[in-house]
């Protein structure tokens, strides 16, 4: 069935993105959150404890530990980390050596989608209707500006900000996801490098935690390479066989394969659905039907089947927004497709939505930091005493500055998008990336002081200090490996969570707890005292002393 393509595509539209424009775009999403924070709980202060030890040689390469707990993912990512924190440990603190792989890994996952996209948008069933006298644009021209919606895409997607700026496991799966769509979108135009992709993408992925995704991923490459009608393409079949075998003999080696599964609440996952990766699902939803005839063809048939591995992944393990997140590359090529078909109408209702919600949510943002810091309104204030209380807010030009620079640069892009390029094809992405990236970048600016002490466990750890002496030997019960980290990073303790691994007399212990229900762990201990997070209300660390050792001076 030779279905015409439902694209209608002029010259003057298939304008590409600025590439500095895109840089900027890029830079302003990835770089803020690097700089000036600890690591924030849970995962990412787990992930960074191993990579701590590890790079201080306190835990094995293979077989990594913390407090006794050994790590529950793959090793891959825990190596990146601690490599880059021997290398720059001596010039930058660990916690921001660690993190700079992950931001040029998130910089990898933007660029892999932008290639990614731009092959699949050269192919002969992606193009355009021609026009009866001229005037549609060249392959190469459409395909650039149909990638650069991608981008904007993945960008705009509300999932990836938190997640896609932690030092995590699921950062280098991201990845390994996004390679290997690049490997399987490029596979007929670019013959080596989709070979040295997908022999990579695979084993990461196994190497990271996810070996059974990268099989399931596997399977379904090899499904639309041998459907496909490019001969190159079909040729790639023994290559992504053999990315597979490579994937599961690595996990199968370093013993990496996990199952739990789990069933997810339905209105649970159904809200999870609706807003991580808003959004770009609407847009996916749009380019799956007004290209419903074009389902099987490369362009559609790749990202709608990785993107379908990764949702059926997270419903699998109990409706997991870290499965998810695997999802968002292949997702925001579909929603890339979606572009050509859109009517100005419609590109019109999104731009006004984006001016005013964005412009909505950067004035809060600074109207609660003038509250931070001079008392008025005084409301505002006043919450976040109560939500953080003992959080003193301190001013930085430097913050101050950027922040005002973004909220310019915002400003500049409304009145430019109103007054030129209204035919471009990714005209309707732009304003919506744009305000994810003002925002995120407003948050780890004004706002990254209060959000670092109420996301990082340093101000609990300096708490329990005053029980606590530097240095001692500490048991915890019920701690999670986040917090365990944290009290290893920011108190200095010898921290022992695994019952057999403790000291016969250590004789501190820490058992977390609720409010009103002392946990009673057994005679030979004493209550010495009790602590929370600033920003948690009935969650306690509770600490005790063996009874008969003398309090600390």
């Amino acid at each position: 069935m030779n279905r015409p393509s439902p694209a209608l595509v002029t010259e003057r539209a298939a304008q590409r993105l600025p590439r500095l424009a895109l840089l900027l775009f890029c830079a302003a999403y990835v770089l803020p959150g690097l700089f000036g924070r600890d690591p924030w709980r849970n995962a990412d202060i787990a992930a960074f404890g191993f990579m701590q030890r590890i790079a201080t040689g306190a835990t094995g390469l293979l077989s990594p530990a913390m407090g006794g707990l050994g790590a529950e993912d793959g090793l891959f990512p825990y190596w990146l980390g601690a490599l880059f924190i021997r290398l720059l440990g001596g010039l930058l603190d660990p916690a921001l050596a660690a993190r700079l792989p992950f931001a040029l890994l998130l910089a990898g996952v933007l660029m892999l989608t932008w290639y990614a996209c731009y092959h699949l948008a050269r192919t002969d069933a992606a193009q355009p209707v021609a026009f009866a006298f001229g005037g549609e644009p060249a392959p190469a021209d459409y395909a650039r500006a149909v990638a650069d919606g991608s981008v904007l895409a993945l960008i705009a997607t509300l999932g990836l900000l938190q997640l896609g700026h932690e030092t995590t496991p699921e950062l280098l799966q991201l990845f390994g996801t996004a390679m290997f769509l690049y490997a399987l979108a490029a596979s007929p135009f670019r013959g080596g490098k989709s070979r040295v992709a997908v022999l990579l993408a695979l084993p990461l992925l196994a190497g990271s935690g996810a070996p059974a995704i990268a099989q399931a991923l596997g399977a379904v490459g090899l499904i639309v390479c041998l459907r496909s009608s490019y001969t190159p393409a079909q040729r790639f079949v023994p290559w992504v066989l053999a990315a597979m075998v490579l994937a599961a003999l690595l996990a199968t080696v370093v013993d990496l394969w996990r199952w739990q599964l789990a069933a997810p609440e339905a209105r649970r996952f159904v809200r999870l659905l609706l807003w991580f990766i808003w959004p770009a699902w609407v847009l996916a939803v749009w380019t799956l039907w007004r290209w419903r005839h074009h389902l099987l063809q490369r362009h559609i048939a790749v990202p709608w089947t990785l993107a379908a591995v990764a949702i059926v992944s997270s419903a699998l393990s109990g409706g997991s927004d870290r499965a998810l997140l695997l999802a968002l590359p292949p997702l925001a090529v579909l929603a890339a497709f979606a572009l050509p078909t859109l009517r100005r109408s419609v590109a019109s209702a999104v731009d006004w939505f984006s001016v005013f919600f964005f412009s909505v949510c950067a004035l809060a943002i600074w109207v609660i930091y003038l509250a931070m810091q001079t008392g008025v309104p005084a409301k505002p204030a006043a919450n976040v005493a109560r939500l953080l209380p003992g959080f003193e807010p301190s001013f930085s030009v430097l913050a101050l500055l950027l922040a005002a620079l973004g909220t310019l640069a915002w400003l500049a892009l409304v009145g430019w998008r109103a007054g030129r390029h209204r035919e471009a094809l990714w005209r309707s992405l732009v304003l919506p990336a744009g305000g994810v990236a003002l925002c995120w970048l407003l948050l780890m600016t004004l706002w990254l002081p209060a959000l670092d002490y109420a996301r990082s466990y340093r101000a609990l750890v300096e708490r329990l200090a005053a029980h606590v002496p530097s240095g001692a030997c500490v048991q915890t019960r019920g701690l999670s490996l986040g917090q365990i980290a944290a009290l290893e990073y920011h108190g200095g303790w010898q921290v022992h969570a695994g019952s057999s691994a403790v000291p016969e007399h250590c004789p501190y212990l820490m058992v977390l707890g609720r409010a009103g229900r002392v946990p009673q762990p057994g005679e030979r201990w004493t209550l010495v005292g009790r602590e929370r997070r600033p920003a948690e209300r009935n969650e306690f660390t509770y600490v005790f002393r063996r009874a008969g050792e003398a309090a600390p001076r």
